[in-house]
C-alpha cells in the first residue's frame, strides 16, 4: 500500500494540510490575543460613556434597524462611528479571518470525513486510516486541535469581545452582502460561552461540552478517535522510556489530546465509569496537572470536578497517601540524580570513550531529571491551582511539604539538565559526523599492525629475538585480510566479525606463548584496542540523539518556566556569566517549537515562516526578558557613579599647590568609581559569553542583546523622567515652567553624560544610542499628542517610533494632554496668553499687562533646546502646527454660525458693501457709516478676536522656535545651516524658472525631494512659519469687509506708544497688538489673494476718508484709529517682507511719511 503521507497519496495530503492548518490558526489566535484594541473591552467609564452607544454585543442582531436609526439620529455618534471605523476596521477584519479560518477548520474536517465514508478516497475508509500509522496520529490531532483552537479563543479573547468584534466587523465591512459570506455560523460558533478567564471566576454550567458541540461533528468518528487513544500508543513513545515508572510521561502528549477530546464525548465523563477507571490507570496514575498545548495547562481535579464517573476515577490518584508517596519519590529522586548530574558536568568527565560506554547510563540519568523536572515544575504550578478550591489547595500544600519544594534548586536542576543534555547532543553530533572517517581509521591501523606483525614473523624483519614462523606469518596476513574486508555499510555483519577477530587475537597470544615478546604484546594489544574502538564507533547511532530529543521535551513549560523569571535574574545579577548556562535552557526550551511545526513542515506550508516567527519571536523576548536584569543592574551602578562624579569628586584645577594634593586625590570616591565600574564590564563580559545562538528561526546575537537592553532601560528611564519633570500646576504663581526645565535638563545632562562615561566600557557608540532614542521617545510622545487631533489615529503597533523590542512606555494622563510634550506645549500657551500678557516684539518677551512684570522672553526655548534638544523644539513645533489647524477649523465653521446663519449681520454687511464701493472712492460721511456697522455687529467680535489672537499667539511662538533652532544650527553645524540654505535658494530660483518658461525642468509628482527638504528645513529652522497654508478653503462671501470691520472695531481698544508701539489701552478689555496682526495675516493667508488685496482696499479706504474728512473738519492732528490703521499696514508689510508699493497702492505715500513724523 502507497505511503499515507506521500505526495500522491490524495487521503493522506489532504489530513495533512488540515492538521498543518490546524496549527498555524492557533498560532495565529495566540499572536491575535496580544493585540486586542482596549476599547472593545469597555472596561474604564471614559469608554463607556464615548463608544458604549457604538460597540454592541449580539443583542444588536434582534433589531439592528433600531441600533442604527438611534446612531443616525445623532451627527456627533455618526461621526464617530465612522472614526472608530477608520480606525478599528483593519484589526478588526484580522480578527474576523481568524475566526472565519477556525469555522472553515472544522467543516474542512467534516468534509473529509463525509468524503471518507463515501468512498471518494479509492481503497480508503475510516477505519483503514485509522489503522495505518501516520493516519491515526493525523485524525487524532486533527479533531484535538480543534478543541485546543476553542479553548484557546476562550481563553485568551473573552467572549463579549469576540461579539463585540463580530457585530463591529459586520456593521464596518462590505462582506455581509455577499451570499457565500457563513456570518451566521461563525457567530454561532463563536457567541459568547459565559467562560472568563480571570481567576476565582465561576464556571459556567455544560461548559466546555456545550460549546464542541455547536458544530455537529460524526459520533462514530469520535469513538474510534476515543478508543484508538485509550488502547494505543499512537506516538510510539514508550521505546524512549523502558522504565515502567516514566510511562505516564512517555504518554503524556496523547493524555492531552485525550483529556481534549473527551469533552466531544461528556457522557464517557459522566456515566462511564469503567472507561474512566482505564483512562486514569493509563495515563494519570501519579499526576493530574497537565499540559494541552504548549504550555496552557490544567488541573484535572478541577476540570473533571462536575462530571461523576471522571471524578470518581482520578480520586485514587488523588487520595493524600498516594499524593504523598508520589511527592517524596520525586523528592528522593531528585536529590538522587541532581549529584549524579552535577558529577557528569565536572570538567573533563564527559570524555568521548566514557560517553561511548555508559550511553544507557546517560539516558537513564537524563529521562529521570526530565521526569522529575515535569512532575515538580506542572504540580507545584501557582497557575493549576485555584486559591478558593480548599481541596486543590491542600493537595498543593501537601506536595510542597513532602517533596520539600524549593524553586531554586528545582531551577538548578533545570540548568544542569539542560547544559548536561546539551553537551550530550553537541557531542553525538559531533561523533557522528565523523563516524565513518574514524572507523576507516581505527581499520586501517588495526590492519597495517597485523601486516607488520606477519613481517616480523617472516624473519625479514629485525625484531630481537623472534624466530622465523611461517604459520604465524601467514595467519596474521590472513587476520589483516579479514580487518580490510569489513565493511562500513553492513554494520551487524561487520560488528559480529569484529568481536571473532578480538576474540582470535586474544587466543593467539596464549596458545603460542607469545607474552614472552613485549612488543609483539604491544602490537597485538594496539590492534585489539582498535577493534574494540570500531566495535564503539559503529554503536553510535542517530536513535541516541532523537531518544535524546523525545526526552528533553520542555513544551509544558513555555509558559510556566515564567515563573523561574526573578530566580533567573537574581543568579545573573549574583553571577553575569551564568547567562553560558543559562542559554543551554533557552535552546532546551526552543525544542518546544518542534511540536507546532513538525505538521507544517510535512505539509510544505507555507504557513511555516509565520508561525515559527511568532513562537521564535516569543521566546526571543521572553530570553530578553530575563537578560534585561544586565542592563537594569549597570543602570543602577550608572546612577551611583553620576552621583559621585556630580557632588563629590571636584574638578582638579589646573595649577595646584602640593599640599592640596591629597583633598583632591579623593581616593575614597576614586575607588568606588572605580568599583562600579568594574561591575559594569563584568556584567558585559557576562552577557557577550553567551555565544550567538538560534533560537528558533531567529539568530540572537548577545551583543545586539545587550546593546538592545541598555537603549530599553536608557528608554525607560528617560521617558519616565520626562513624564515626572513635565507635570504642572496650573495655579502656580509664578509659573514653574522654567525651574522644572532647568531640573529636567540636569537630569538629562547626568544620563547624557553618565552615558559618554560607560560606552567605553561597553563598547558602544554611546552618542548615536542617546540620540536615536532621545528622538524616538520625543518623536513618539509627539505623535501620539497629535493623534488628538486626527480621525485615523496611529496605532501603536503602526507607528514607526514605537518598538516591540525596546518598547517606549506609555504613562496614563494627568490633565487633557496625553504626553509630557502636550503638557509642556499647553502651560507654554498658558503663560502667554494673549488675554493676560502683551508681547514685545523688539524685545521677544511677554510682560504681565496688570503688573508690568515680565513673564517670559525668548530664553524659554533655548532653555527647551538644552533640555530637550532639537527633536524637542522640532516635536513642540510639529504640536503647534495641529493646534493652529484645529484653530482655524473652528474659527470656519464659527464664520459660517455667527455670520453667514445671521440674517441682521448680513443686512448689515450688505449696506456697508453698497456705501463703500467702488473701493477707489472716498466715502462720504465715513465716520458715521462705519460706527453704525460697527455698532451693529457688536456682539460676533468677542468670539472673533479670541478665535484670531489664538492663531497669532501660536505663530509667534512657532516663530521664537524657528529662530532659536536656526541660531543653534548654525552654531552646531554650520556646514549643515549652509547647504541647506543654498539648495533651498536654489530648488526655489528652479521652481520660480519653471513656472516663467514651463519647459524647464521641475520635480515629477512621485519625487519626494520637496518633502524630505522641508523636514530638514524645519528641522534647522529656516522656513517662515506666516507663509504657510495649513488648511484648504472654500469661498467665502463678505470675508474681506468681516475682517476689516473686525480691525476697525479693534483699534478703538488699543493706543500707540513711542516705545512700545500699539499697546491695550484698559487691561480690563485685553487686546494684544501682535498676536492680532499675526492672527490676521495667518489667516488671510489661507485663502485666494484676492481677498487680501480687498482687505487692504478696504483699510486704505477708511484711512483716505477719514483724513478726509478731518481735513474738511479742519481737525488739524491725525485720529487714532488712523494711526492704528497705518501701523497695521506698516507692520503687516514687514513681517510678509513684502515691498511697501503694496501698502502705497492704497494709502497716499504723503500719508504714510506725514503720520511718522506726527508721532
Amino acid at each position: 500500500m502507497l505511503d499515507f503521507l506521500a505526495e500522491n497519496n490524495l487521503c493522506g495530503q489532504a489530513i495533512l494540510r488540515i492538521v498543518s492548518c490546524g496549527n498555524a490558526i492557533i498560532a495565529e489566535l495566540l499572536r491575535l490575543s496580544e493585540f486586542i484594541p482596549a476599547v472593545f473591552r469597555l472596561k474604564d467609564r471614559a469608554d463607556q460613556q464615548k463608544y458604549g452607544d457604538i460597540i454592541f454585543d449580539f443583542s444588536y442582531f434582534k433589531g439592528p434597524e433600531l441600533w442604527e436609526s438611534k446612531l443616525e439620529a445623532k451627527p456627533e455618534l455618526q461621526d464617530l462611528d465612522e472614526e472608530f471605523r477608520e480606525n478599528n476596521i483593519e484589526i478588526v477584519t484580522r480578527f474576523y479571518l481568524a475566526f472565519q479560518s477556525v469555522h472553515k477548520y472544522i467543516v474542512d474536517l467534516n468534509r473529509y470525513l463525509d468524503d471518507l465514508n463515501e468512498g471518494v478516497y479509492i481503497q480508503q475508509t475510516l477505519e483503514s486510516v485509522l489503522l495505518n500509522e501516520d493516519g491515526k496520529q493525523l485524525l487524532c490531532e486533527a479533531l484535538y486541535l480543534y478543541g485546543v483552537m476553542l479553548l484557546v479563543i476562550d481563553q485568551k479573547i473573552e467572549g463579549e469581545v469576540r461579539e463585540r468584534m463580530l457585530v463591529s466587523y459586520y456593521r464596518y465591512s462590505a462582506a455581509r452582502s455577499s451570499a457565500d459570506s457563513n456570518m451566521d455560523d461563525i457567530c454561532k460558533l463563536l457567541r459568547s460561552t459565559g467562560y472568563s478567564s480571570q481567576p476565582g471566576a465561576k464556571r459556567p454550567p455544560n461548559y466546555p461540552e456545550s460549546y464542541f458541540q455547536r458544530v455537529p461533528i460524526n459520533e462514530s468518528f469520535i469513538s474510534m478517535v476515543i478508543g484508538r487513544l485509550r488502547s494505543d500508543d499512537i506516538y510510539n513513545q514508550v521505546s524512549a522510556y523502558p522504565l515502567p515508572e516514566h510511562r505516564s510521561t512517555a504518554l503524556a502528549n496523547q493524555a492531552a489530546m485525550l483529556y481534549v477530546i473527551l469533552y466531544f464525548e461528556p457522557s464517557i465523563l459522566h456515566t462511564h465509569q469503567a472507561k474512566m477507571r482505564e483512562i486514569v490507570d493509563k495515563y494519570f496514575p501519579d499526576n493530574w496537572v497537565i499540559s494541552i498545548y504548549m504550555g496552557i495547562i490544567v488541573n484535572l481535579a478541577d476540570a473533571w470536578e462536575p462530571y461523576k464517573a471522571a471524578k470518581t476515577a482520578l480520586n485514587n490518584t488523588l487520595d493524600l497517601s498516594n499524593v504523598r508517596e508520589q511527592a517524596s519519590r520525586y523528592a528522593t529522586v531528585s536529590e538522587r540524580i541532581h549529584a549524579q548530574v552535577q558529577q557528569f558536568l565536572k570538567e573533563g568527565y564527559l570524555r568521548e570513550e566514557m560517553v561511548l560506554d555508559n550511553i544507557p547510563r546517560l539516558l537513564n540519568c537524563l529521562r529521570d531529571c526530565n521526569v522529575a523536572i515535569r512532575w515538580l515544575m506542572l504540580h507545584t504550578a501557582d497557575s493549576a491551582c485555584d486559591p478558593n478550591n480548599k481541596r486543590l489547595r491542600q493537595i498543593k500544600d501537601q506536595i510542597l511539604t513532602d517533596s520539600r519544594y524549593n524553586p531554586k534548586i528545582l531551577f538548578q536542576l533545570l540548568l544542569d539538565t539542560a547544559q548536561f543534555e546539551f553537551i550530550l547532543k553537541e557531542m553525538f553530533k559531533q561523533m557522528l559526523s565523523e563516524k565513518q572517517t574514524k572507523w576507516e581509521y581505527y581499520k586501517k591501523e588495526g590492519s597495517e599492525r597485523m601486516t607488520e606483525l606477519a613481517d616480523v614473523f617472516s624473519g625479514v624483519k629485525p625484531l630481537t629475538r623472534v624466530e622465523k614462523n611461517e604459520n604465524l606469518q601467514a595467519w596474521f596476513r590472513e587476520i589483516s585480510k579479514q580487518i580490510s574486508s569489513l565493511n562500513y555499510d553492513d554494520s551487524t555483519a561487520a560488528g559480529r566479525k569484529t568481536v571473532q577477530l578480538i576474540q582470535a587475537l586474544e587466543e593467539v597470544q596464549e596458545f603460542h606463548q607469545l607474552e614472552s615478546n613485549l612488543q609483539v604484546c604491544q602490537f597485538l594489544a594496539d590492534t585489539r584496542k582498535f577493534l574494540h574502538q570500531m566495535i564503539r564507533t559503529i554503536n553510535i547511532k542517530e536513535e541516541v540523539l532523537i531518544t535524546m530529543q523525545i526526552v528533553g521535551d520542555l513544551s509544558f513549560a513555555w509558559q510556566l518556566i515564567d515563573s523561574f523569571t526573578s530566580i533567573m535574574q537574581e543568579s545573573i545579577r549574583a553571577n553575569p556569566s551564568m547567562v553560558t548556562k543559562l542559554r543551554a535552557t533557552f535552546l532546551k526550551l526552543a525544542s518546544a517549537l518542534d511540536l507546532p511545526l513538525l505538521r507544517i513542515n510535512q505539509a510544505n506550508s507555507p504557513d511555516l515562516l509565520s508561525v515559527s516567527q511568532y513562537y521564535s519571536g516569543e521566546l526571543v523576548s521572553y530570553v530578553r526578558k530575563v537578560l534585561q536584569i544586565i542592563p537594569e543592574s549597570m543602570f543602577t551602578s550608572l546612577l551611583k557613579i553620576i552621583k559621585l562624579q556630580t557632588h563629590d569628586i571636584i574638578e582638579v584645577p589646573t595649577r595646584l599647590d602640593k599640599d592640596k594634593l591629597r583633598d583632591y586625590a579623593q581616593l575614597g570616591p576614586r575607588y568606588e568609581v572605580a568599583k562600579l565600574t568594574h561591575a559594569i564590564s563584568i556584567f558585559t563580559e557576562g552577557i557577550l559569553m553567551m555565544k550567538t545562538t538560534l533560537v528558533g528561526i531567529i539568530k540572537v546575537d548577545p551583543k545586539q542583546l545587550l546593546e538592545d537592553g541598555i537603549r530599553k532601560e536608557l528608554v525607560k528611564r528617560v521617558a519616565f523622567a520626562l513624564h515626572r519633570g513635565l507635570i504642572f500646576n496650573p495655579r502656580a504663581k509664578p509659573s514653574e515652567l522654567m525651574p522644572k526645565l532647568k531640573e529636567l535638563g540636569a537630569t538629562m545632562d547626568g544620563f547624557h553624560r553618565s552615558f559618554e562615561y560607560i560606552q567605553d566600557y561597553v563598547n558602544i557608540y554611546g552618542l548615536k544610542i542617546w540620540q536615536e532614542e532621545v528622538s524616538r521617545i520625543i518623536n513618539y510622545n509627539v505623535e501620539q499628542e497629535c493623534n488628538n487631533f486626527l480621525r485615523t489615529k496611529i496605532q501603536d503597533w503602526q507607528s514607526m517610533y514605537q518598538s516591540t523590542h525596546i518598547p517606549i512606555p506609555k504613562f496614563s494622563p494627568v490633565d487633557e494632554s496625553v504626553t509630557f510634550i502636550g503638557r509642556l506645549c499647553r502651560e507654554i500657551l498658558r503663560i502667554t496668553d494673549p488675554k493676560m500678557t502683551c508681547h514685545i516684539d523688539q524685545l521677544n518677551t511677554w510682560y504681565d499687562m496688570k503688573t508690568r512684570q515680565e513673564v517670559t522672553s525668548s530664553r524659554l526655548f533655548s532653555e527647551i533646546q538644552t533640555t530637550l534638544g532639537t527633536f524637542g523644539l522640532n516635536g513642540l513645533d510639529r504640536l503647534l502646527c495641529f493646534m493652529i489647524v484645529k484653530e482655524l477649523q473652528n474659527f470656519l465653521s464659527m464664520f459660517q454660525k455667527i455670520i453667514l446663519r445671521d440674517r441682521t449681520v448680513q443686512e448689515t454687511l450688505k449696506t456697508l458693501m453698497n456705501a463703500v464701493s467702488p473701493l477707489k472712492s472716498i466715502v462720504a460721511n465715513s465716520n458715521k457709516i462705519y460706527l453704525s456697522a460697527i455698532a451693529k455687529t457688536q456682539k460676533i467680535w468677542t468670539a472673533y478676536l479670541e478665535a484670531i489672537m489664538k492663531v497669532g499667539q501660536m505663530q509667534i511662538l512657532r516663530q521664537q522656535i524657528a529662530n532659536e533652532l536656526n541660531y543653534s544650527c548654525r552654531f552646531d553645524s554650520k556646514h549643515l545651516a549652509a547647504a541647506l540654505e543654498n539648495l533651498n535658494k536654489a530648488l526655489l530660483a528652479d521652481i520660480e524658472a519653471h513656472y516663467q518658461d514651463p519647459s524647464l525642468p521641475y520635480p515629477k509628482e512621485d519625487n519626494t525631494l520637496l518633502y524630505e527638504i522641508t523636514a530638514y528645513l524645519e528641522a534647522a529652522g529656516i522656513h517662515n512659519p506666516l507663509n504657510k497654508i495649513y488648511i484648504t478653503t472654500k469661498r467665502l462671501p463678505y470675508f474681506p469687509i468681516v475682517n476689516f470691520l473686525f480691525l476697525i472695531a479693534q483699534l478703538p481698544k488699543l493706543q500707540y506708544n513711542k516705545n512700545l508701539g500699539m499697546v491695550c489701552r484698559k487691561p480690563a478689555d485685553p487686546v494684544d497688538w501682535p498676536p492680532l496682526v499675526l492672527g490676521l495675516l495667518t489667516l488671510l493667508k489661507q485663502f485666494h489673494s484676492r481677498y487680501t488685496e480687498q482687505f487692504l482696499a478696504l483699510i486704505g479706504q477708511f484711512i483716505r476718508s477719514t483724513v478726509e474728512q478731518c481735513t474738511s473738519q479742519k481737525i488739524p492732528e491725525m485720529p487714532a484709529d488712523v494711526v492704528g490703521a497705518l501701523l497695521f499696514l506698516e507692520d503687516y508689510v514687514r513681517y510678509t517682507k513684502l515691498p511697501r508699493r503694496v501698502a502705497e497702492a492704497h494709502v497716499p505715500n504723503f500719508i504714510f511719511d506725514e503720520f511718522r513724523t506726527v508721532l
